[in-house]
């Protein structure tokens, strides 16, 4: 989606530059200086928190609350410039794990299904839910001297044992150590948590939900900041899905819910950071 397209799309919408900046998570400065034209190399992570909100879909049809009939691969993932220049001669739908290598070092990229998706650089926000979780979780199975493994993202999985999928969870649970190998985790985590942002409400509810669940997840995690919300499936010969709100506890179901995360004192602490 160009600049242009952008702006055009935002006049449909009839939204300021302050509503899209609520709506994506950026600073208004940031969106007033890209839509008009000041910014002339705008950030990877900036065109796709703008895409999620401007993009072809209005952003209220990006619902945080998945439905179960929604197992749908949609995308438009952002790639040009300089990233494009370091992969082979591909196209959307064909990359390999080959070309996720070829990216720039300082450059975070998930590979699904042959197609590039770039990732916005996390907020302060997701970074305290991600490294909470990862304590609680570690702790659980320290306490009980259990088998399992907790990690966080940066962690490359390669989700389907394939060249053409590579993922980056925000939180994993590992409970079979043979998949764990020096630089990356080699087939399906247990459990999977992912921190939703404007930028990635339709990757991890959409692309993500489905790819988890063919790969063999057995639980998967959507915790919502803004809502203070978590939604929770369970794959298996069912497909089971519960939503907890207002910090209410959320049980580990592959730890047959011995583990229990009590949310309230997480987004408690989370509300004390105020936006620029």
């Amino acid at each position: 989606m160009t600049i242009e397209e952008m702006k055009k799309r935002k006049r449909e919408l009839g939204y300021t530059y302050e509503t899209i900046a609520e709506l994506s998570g950026l600073p208004v400065g940031t969106v007033q200086k890209v839509l008009g034209g000041i910014t002339k190399s705008p950030r990877y992570d900036t065109i796709q928190a703008l895409e999620a909100v401007l993009g072809k879909k209005e952003y209220a049809d990006y619902n945080p609350r998945p439905v179960m009939q929604t197992y749908v691969a949609e995308g438009t993932p952002y790639m040009t410039g300089s990233s494009a220049a370091n992969l082979s001669s591909g196209k959307q739908g064909e990359y390999t794990i080959e070309d996720y290598y070829a990216l720039p070092d300082d450059i975070r990229a998930e590979l699904i299904d042959g197609v590039i998706y770039y990732m916005a650089a996390p907020t302060v926000v997701h970074q305290t839910l991600v490294l909470r979780l990862g304590m609680i979780f570690s702790e659980f199975i320290d306490k009980n001297r259990g088998k399992c493994m907790t990690a966080v993202a940066p962690l490359d999985i390669q989700l389907c044992r394939d060249n053409k999928t590579m993922v980056q969870p925000d939180v994993v649970i590992i409970c079979d150590r043979s998949k764990i190998k020096k630089h990356v985790v080699y087939g399906a985590p247990d459990l999977v948590v992912e921190v939703l942002s404007p930028s990635t409400y339709k990757k991890d509810m959409r692309i993500k939900l489905n790819k988890y669940r063919e790969a063999g997840v057995r639980e998967y995690w959507l915790v919502d900041p803004d809502d203070h919300a978590v939604t929770v499936y369970k794959f298996g010969e069912t497909i089971e899905f519960k939503i907890y709100e207002n910090g209410e506890c959320v049980p580990v179901g592959i730890f047959d819910n011995k583990c229990v995360v009590d949310f309230a004192p997480i987004y408690e602490l989370v509300s004390e950071f105020e936006d620029e």
